[in-house]
């Protein structure tokens, strides 16, 4: 029996390949993947990503002003 589980999940909520769009990022020597919808996470807010990525306190928020 093959199994149907997903092979990627955002690595901040969880969102499989079959619930959002996921993108490949490389970071710190590792491939991670992040969900569109995560994705202003990483860029503005990346302190709440601390437990999920590796380093994440040491990434500044994006500076700028819309």
């Amino acid at each position: 029996m093959e199994n149907d589980s997903p092979k990627y999940r955002c690595l901040n909520c969880g969102n499989s390949e079959m619930e959002a769009p996921l993108i490949a990022v490389r970071y710190a020597g590792e491939s991670i993947w992040i969900c569109s919808p995560c994705m202003p996470v990483l860029i503005h807010k990346p302190n709440q990503m601390i437990g999920a990525l590796k380093n994440a306190d040491k990434i500044p928020p994006s500076s700028h002003s819309h």
